[in-house]
């Protein structure tokens, strides 16, 4: 009972944290940073600085992140650490509602706060998968994680829709009022629904019995914890190809929304797709979780990016909203199956004892190449004018990744720890 609850508890920071993924990060914030907050800035402007603003934000998670993980196992942290990412993100997000008409590199920068505590707190949520679940069910666990996140980060993000598309039935007088009061219900939606995991997950006491933080011996376990990455050579390729293929799903998650108003989209048309990507996403994860206890990790991540590769080129010709309804029902089909087979897999990979650190590792190669993902869109998208062929340069992610991935073979030597 205990252990039921506290996976249900640990499942629930994701149902939290998804509102920000989903709300501000793919939803609100591109639409209001190119019509509202941006309003006269050039369309291919605004693409190119939300791409920098990404990129900062994941270069700060990748300097960051190891230093902490090691600091959060060797001085038992983890759920503090937790909780303080989080509160940065909660303050960040709730603080766009004061942002007013034209102050972009405001919004911009809040922004990359708050997705520093955001991607800051998952680095440590990540690392607690191993106390909450036995190895054999990790696959589940984690799909349970993500199906949780799509349904919660859904449901709020219904509920921030009605409030744009009828501000009126909730005492609002503007659908810009409207956004901005969103950010709010997610940065309270956050505070609450975090609240679970760190009463109901237990983490054990480090061995010398005192939760601190201790910079030489964390520095000195991050030298360890390098040498080992190094030494296991099926762990060093998969984060390889894991670096490769998120950073285009990531880039597809964070980018999407702006790349649909560039192509002349509408904006309702594009909410409605996010809410089905949500919504199919629920039951999809949960789907991919036993697809993996019964065919292996490895074989369903492998469909994932099979199906990315189509969804790119299929967004390259992409100028219909039925076309792209038919996009976001394939999005929300593999998107939380390839994040929840990639987390399960890897937490396989690592010594529970270092959860944090590897995982800090981990959600580094993720950030690291998200920093390069954004950047080569907009980047792409700036230099040529033409934003399908910056959809279009994703490609040479999920090819790379493929390619790598397929070296990555799962009968060699691992350190499993359950």
């Amino acid at each position: 009972m205990e252990r039921k609850r506290a996976i249900w508890s640990w499942a629930l920071y994701d149902w939290a944290n998804s509102a920000f993924a989903t709300t501000v990060m793919a939803g609100f914030f591109p639409i209001f940073l190119k019509l509202y907050w941006g309003n006269g800035v050039e369309p291919s402007l605004t693409t190119y600085y939300l791409g920098i603003g990404n990129s900062i934000a994941s270069l700060v998670i990748v300097i960051l992140a190891p230093v902490l993980g090691a600091m959060a196992d060797n001085g038992g942290l983890k759920k503090r650490m937790l909780s303080a990412f989080a509160c940065v993100g909660v303050i960040a997000t709730g603080t766009l509602y004061l942002v007013e008409l034209g102050m972009w590199p405001l919004a911009i920068l809040l922004y990359a706060i708050a997705v520093v505590g955001f991607s800051g707190a998952n680095v440590f949520y990540d690392s607690l998968l191993v106390l909450v679940s036995a190895a054999h069910r990790r696959n589940r666990v984690s799909a349970l994680g993500f199906s949780l996140g799509y349904l919660g980060g859904g449901l709020l993000f219904a509920v921030n829709v009605f409030m744009y598309l009828s501000p009126n039935t909730f005492g609002l007088s503007t659908g810009s009022e409207a956004i901005r009061w969103s950010f709010v219900t997610v940065a309270v939606w956050w505070a609450i629904f975090t609240i679970p995991i760190l009463l109901w997950v237990n983490e054990p006491a480090p061995a010398s019995d005192r939760r601190r933080v201790d910079l030489a011996a964390s520095f000195s376990a991050l030298a360890t914890t390098v040498r080992n990455v190094r030494e296991y050579r099926v762990v060093w390729l998969f984060l390889l190809a894991y670096w490769l293929y998120i950073d285009g799903v990531d880039t597809i998650v964070r980018m999407a929304v702006d790349y649909g108003l560039n192509i002349g989209l509408g904006q309702e048309s594009l909410i409605v797709a996010l809410l089905m990507v949500q919504f199919i996403g629920f039951p999809a994860a949960l789907a991919f979780g036993r697809l993996g206890d019964r065919y292996g990790a490895r074989r369903g991540i492998w469909i994932c990016i099979w199906a990315y590769v189509g969804i790119t080129i299929f967004a390259y010709f992409m100028d219909s909203e039925l076309e792209m309804y038919i996009l976001a029902a394939i999005i929300g089909l593999v998107q939380g199956g390839i994040q929840a087979l990639s987390r399960s897999l890897f937490s396989q990979l690592i010594p529970k004892e270092k959860s944090a650190e590897f995982f800090g590792f981990y959600n580094v190669v993720g950030k690291a190449a998200a920093v390069f993902g954004p950047f080569l869109m907009g980047l792409v998208t700036i230099q040529t004018g033409d934003p399908r062929t910056g959809i279009l340069s994703i490609l040479i992610l999920f090819f790379a990744g493929m390619l790598v991935l397929r070296r990555v073979k799962l009968e060699e030597p691992i350190n499993r720890q359950s």
